[in-house]
């Protein structure tokens, strides 16, 4: 099927097929920034800086996505969050 003759269906299916989920972290006013910043560390694989980046974002924002990628990769990573005393979800 040349370009030309994609539909507006093909393209969104595509699309959601390539679309990609977020953890999305949300700010509270228990965690400490240590805290935040040692778990994404351990479950998101951020390097430091990236950590301590979203744990500021989450502060003054109140959320910030802290990983993207596919649903099986992410349900486990939003757990460890979770289960740290964190609010996520993916989204």
């Amino acid at each position: 099927m040349s370009t030309k003759e994609r539909t507006q269906e093909d393209v969104l299916l595509e699309e959601k097929v390539d679309k990609l989920n977020e953890i999305i972290l949300y700010n509270d006013d228990v965690n400490t920034f240590d805290h935040v910043i040692n778990t994404l560390i351990y479950a998101c694989d951020h390097t430091p800086e990236q950590a301590e980046q979203c744990s500021i974002i989450v502060h003054y924002k109140g959320k910030c996505t802290v990983k993207t990628g596919n649903f099986d990769d992410l349900k486990p990573r939003c757990t460890m969050l979770l289960e740290a005393g964190l609010s996520a979800e993916i989204l």
